[in-house]
């Protein structure tokens, strides 16, 4: 089998059989490439079937001279690891070549969030008087009150959102479907630029049920989110590093520092595993020795 076969029956396996979204399977796919192209500037001549753990080794330790971190180079091993699981499934090859490599250790990082006060600072910086403004408020709002990523939020269709109930149907990693609240601060922002701004663009073909679209009536894209954000956080005077996934840091500290039940943020973020979620605890725990730092006599 010859590289081009085996990755197109890859991509479909991921699409058709594991329902991956189209980001992850073009980041399995970008990773099966990669290797490819390694061992063609090393000029060995090996198909998919015929990469030896030695051979994944030295492509591993290239990664580590080109200054690949280790979470990057962890990621794309689970790529690997999935494409040679696919061959073995396949009856295609016998033995796993990555099954005796180990990921690199990454460590936990606690992630950057912002304050409650400097979330209303973010937000007072928004001038409602205009169109883009009323919907950097509606989609910054809706990515806090429900702690979205920001695919999930570009991706939030009109008949998802369920305003009687005050939920959303969020669709995931995976295409796994959650219902999440939504806030009635939010719900109020939203409604405004569902009512006005949105209802005055001329919506493109086959975005109409898209909640947040475009000033050309299209799906609104990642990078547009991405580029408001950190322009309004200059604005704001709010120095740290900012993203969309800050503001769901942020909802899922907070959460946690008031006391509420993991497995109900667990189930808010779509986490598959509740060790993901418990990187919180953390957060809330040094936010409990800040306290008692503060405030105890003897401290």
């Amino acid at each position: 089998m010859t590289w081009p076969q085996a990755i197109q029956q890859f991509e479909g396996y991921l699409r058709l059989e594991k329902s991956l979204s189209p980001n992850s399977v073009e980041a399995y796919v970008r990773d099966v490439r990669k290797l490819q192209q390694f061992l063609i500037g090393e000029r060995v001549h090996a198909g998919p079937t015929q990469v030896s753990t030695q051979l994944l080794r030295d492509f591993l330790h290239t990664l580590t001279d080109l200054g690949l971190g280790a979470t990057s180079q962890a990621r794309m091993l689970s790529g690997l690891k999935a494409f040679f699981s696919f061959l073995i499934m396949e009856d295609l090859l016998k033995v796993d070549p990555t099954d005796t490599l180990e990921a690199p250790k990454t460590g936990r990082h606690l992630p950057d969030t912002l304050s409650y006060p400097e979330i209303e600072q973010l937000l007072a910086v928004i001038d409602l008087s205009t169109d883009e403004g009323l919907r950097a408020r509606a989609l910054l709002e809706v990515l806090y009150s429900s702690g979205l990523r920001v695919s999930e939020l570009c991706d939030l269709r009109l008949s998802n959102i369920y305003a009687d109930q005050g939920f959303m149907k969020v669709v995931g990693k995976g295409n796994k479907e959650r219902l999440v609240p939504i806030g009635r601060e939010a719900l109020k922002h939203l409604n405004f630029y569902l009512s006005g701004v949105r209802g005055h663009l001329d919506i493109k073909p086959g975005n109409e049920d898209f909640a947040f679209l475009s000033q050309r009536g299209r799906q609104l894209s990642r990078i547009t989110v991405f580029t408001m954000l950190k322009e309004k956080a200059a604005q704001a005077g709010l120095r740290k590093t900012i993203s969309p996934h800050t503001l769901r840091h942020s909802f899922a500290t907070h959460l946690i520092e008031g006391g509420a039940d993991l497995r109900a943020v667990q189930e808010m973020l779509g986490h598959a595993s509740i060790t993901t979620t418990e990187i919180y605890t953390h957060l809330d725990r040094d936010y409990l020795r800040q306290v008692i730092t503060e405030f105890h006599p003897r401290s």
